[in-house]
């Protein structure tokens, strides 16, 4: 059994936006994420005019297409943006900053990618999440964007799908709606457990006539309390 988006026993809060602050490398800076490329993260201060100067610059190459087309180098191109955005106080004041060629929604969807939260960002850092995709994943609000997320991971969407189920979502279809249009069953992850583990959870869900998803999402719903 699936269980239906936000019916949980409890609510929890879940970080669906960005935590830490505006342009700072805090996954491309992750050695354990980005290796030795942690070393090459750019840190952009909204306050310091150099770095800010330094950011409109980033933006400006970023929107020729003068960034290499690769991941960590187009986080940075976000997070150039949302430093960017946040310096000069508007979308608009940005893209002007970074001059001719930058649009307000160049600067708006990039910006957005940069203020994902950490756990998406990080699928995005190790590849495993385009940048393209994650620009459709931003424009989705609350946790909608995460659920689209994991299910861009667990259903192998690819980036004109995200984009499609983003479009759906924000013209008001749900997101398990949306995503079955695809093909894609949200909740549904494919694991590998224990053989041990295995057993005795399908044993035990033979004995309580119940599918072995509605064990397994009880003993998470406590893992997680």
């Amino acid at each position: 059994m699936t269980p239906e988006p936000g019916d949980r026993s409890r609510e929890r809060s879940i970080p669906t936006d960005r935590e830490s602050p505006v342009g700072e490398p805090v996954i491309r800076g992750d050695e354990t994420v980005t290796g030795q490329r942690a070393r090459e993260a750019v840190q952009f201060d909204p306050d310091d005019p150099e770095s800010l100067a330094e950011a409109a610059e980033i933006v400006a190459q970023f929107a020729d297409g003068a960034i290499e087309d690769d991941h960590l180098y187009m986080l940075r191109g976000a997070a150039a943006c949302a430093a960017l955005v946040r310096g000069e106080g508007s979308y608009k004041a940005a893209a002007e900053r970074a001059g001719d060629g930058v649009t307000v929604s160049f600067i708006r969807k990039w910006a957005r990618v940069h203020d994902l939260p950490r756990a998406v960002r990080k699928q995005v850092a190790l590849g495993a999440i385009a940048p393209t995709a994650a620009k459709h994943i931003a424009r989705v609000s609350g946790e909608g964007r995460l659920l689209l997320a994991w299910a861009t991971l667990d259903g192998d969407l690819t980036v004109r799908q995200v984009r499609n189920v983003a479009s759906a979502v924000n013209d008001g279809t749900s997101i398990e709606r949306a995503l079955t249009d695809h093909d894609v069953t949200l909740g549904r992850i494919d694991v590998r457990i224990d053989p041990d583990v295995y057993r005795l959870l399908r044993q035990q869900a033979s004995l309580d006539n119940v599918d072995p998803g509605e064990i397994v999402t009880e003993a998470l719903e406590t893992y997680f309390e």
